[in-house]
């Protein structure tokens, strides 16, 4: 399997952070008022929301490179205390080069999802550290 390593840390002035891997950053706060949030880049549900569309619409290039396909729409419902995710519907437009639907991409393209399956199987949390 490979490993991911991210890396966060706090942005000095302001109580957002800034997360990484590689060359990329993200950069993950509160919104403005909420917390001492300053609204400066995404919130943890808004990035779950952007992991399984953005791992799917990955997917579904993979196994549709030769076709036109667009990613709709990705939605997130959260309830509870603590705020839990409590299903994610994800919009797919998926067609082949005449038109017609291509379920066959999608489903492929959902059974190779790494974020979507994860979630699906209810992928453990562990903290390490205080």
């Amino acid at each position: 399997m490979t490993a991911v390593v991210v890396e966060l840390r706090n942005v000095a002035g302001t109580e957002a952070a800034v997360g990484w891997v590689g060359t990329h950053a993200v950069v993950v706060d509160r919104p403005e008022g909420v917390a001492s949030g300053a609204g400066l880049g995404f919130n943890g549900g808004q990035l779950l929301a952007l992991a399984i569309g953005g791992c799917l619409c990955n997917e579904l290039r993979y196994a549709a490179h030769a076709m036109r396909v667009a990613l709709a729409e990705v939605t997130r419902e959260l309830d509870g205390t603590p705020t839990v995710a409590v299903a994610a519907t994800v919009q797919v437009d998926c067609r082949a080069p005449d038109g017609e639907p291509a379920e066959a991409v999608v489903a492929r393209a959902l059974a190779a999802s790494t974020i979507a399956n994860s979630v699906g199987a209810g992928l453990p949390v562990t903290l390490k550290g205080a």
